[in-house]
């Protein structure tokens, strides 16, 4: 598969393999604001996107471990906004799924309301990575986080998953429309990576890009 990813040297690599290969444990799980690790503790990575795009599986993945994060064929399953401890340099936050969950109304608007004060509040929060599922590209409800990460000024970076479920010329189309978008927001990061969780496509390009932002935190 041809390399759609930016390019990192032999030492950002080397890095980012380090890290994600330090242990990596699971902290507790946040149902409310309230819960939330002081925000002086340490810095925080979070992983947003819609329901069922794969975030527990990217974090499996980075981390090299099948279930560290609990992953689900059934959208809509976390709940809560779940803190993993990785080398006590940083902390993943896999936020619940945003969009499409198999729970009552009340609730999902009560998880969208955690996530987006979560979003707009958090002070030691370095980046979201925004996880768009290649097959379907950016929604109207990607659209709404992006625009209220701008205002609240939160850097983002756009991951493109599953990319191995679409064929490469849909892949390069699909990237070249995310690009084009991701260059009409003020708050979002230049590059954006292509992943495969199942075929470790990008896997290696984000460690690097997750050294980095730990490197300057």
């Amino acid at each position: 598969m041809k390399n759609l990813n930016p390019q990192y040297d032999a030492e950002q690599l080397e890095a980012g393999r380090k890290l994600l290969a330090s242990p990596c444990t699971f902290v507790l799980g946040v149902a409310s604001l309230s819960q939330l690790p002081p925000d002086d503790q340490m810095e925080e990575i979070a992983f947003a996107g819609r329901s069922n795009v794969g975030k527990s599986s990217l974090i499996n993945a980075l981390t090299g471990r099948k279930s560290l994060a609990k992953t689900s064929n059934t959208p809509g399953r976390t709940q809560q906004l779940n803190y993993f401890n990785l080398a006590d340099c940083l902390f993943l936050v896999d936020l619940p799924g945003y969009g499409f969950a198999k729970a009552p109304e009340s609730m999902v608007k009560k998880w969208q309301k955690t996530i987006f004060a979560y979003l707009q509040g958090r002070v030691n929060l370095k980046r979201v990575f925004l996880l768009i599922d290649s097959r379907h590209g950016i929604k109207k409800v990607d659209r709404d986080i992006m625009e209220m990460l701008d205002k609240a000024a939160v850097t983002y970076q756009i991951i493109l998953t599953k990319s191995d479920k679409i064929s490469a010329a849909e892949l390069e189309k699909v990237l070249t429309q995310t690009r084009e978008e991701t260059s009409k927001h003020a708050a979002a990061y230049v590059d954006v990576i292509v992943t495969s969780s199942e075929k470790g496509f990008g896997i290696d390009e984000l460690r690097a890009e997750i050294a980095r932002i730990a490197a300057t935190a």
